[in-house]
């Protein structure tokens, strides 16, 4: 099942006195979320919007002055507060996926089929994505590259096609 609402950022304090927040971006870049015209709380029954009134990024950062918030005291209870945006207001390229819908999907061996074993996380942290997936034999680490992921079908599954060793390090 898609989200609705996909996890964009955290509002690590406030900027200012005038209510501004600034918030530490989980998207592709500061710029996606700086561009959202929305954010979103996650409230215990749903989801509540406020309204992007003015965006700039600042170093790593996006400062943000959201709807209601006016100053200082009001940002500042924000403090802590992961930011979630609409799916259809982030931008994915052809090819790419968000992580949330990965996640769980069954991981499949290219050329036979086999499954391997479910997508567990996705470590974005190095210079390339590492997919974690949890085998019968524990977790395997396989770089997010053409030379090893075929396809992905979010529907179906994701096919690799391992060397030897880079799932059970024995024969693949």
């Amino acid at each position: 099942m898609k989200l609705p609402y996909l996890p964009c950022g955290k509002i690590i304090n406030t900027h200012g006195f005038r209510g501004t927040v600034k918030a530490e971006s989980w998207c592709d870049s500061p710029e996606v979320l700086a561009e959202l015209p929305t954010v979103y709380f996650k409230t215990g029954e749903g989801y509540r919007a406020r309204r992007v009134l003015h965006a700039s990024v600042f170093k790593q950062f996006v400062l943000l002055e959201l709807e209601g918030v006016g100053d200082e005291e009001a940002a500042e209870r924000l403090r802590g507060i992961e930011l979630y945006a609409a799916r259809e207001d982030l931008p994915v390229e052809d090819g790419s996926y968000f992580i949330s819908d990965l996640l769980g999907l069954p991981v499949l061996h290219a050329d036979t089929g086999v499954k391997i074993g479910t997508l567990k996380d996705v470590n974005t942290s190095g210079m390339r994505d590492l997919y974690v997936i949890k085998t019968p034999q524990g977790e395997a680490l396989v770089p997010a590259v053409p030379e090893f992921i075929v396809r992905i079908d979010p529907d179906d599954g994701i096919y690799i096609r391992p060397i030897p060793g880079l799932i059970d390090g024995g024969e693949s």
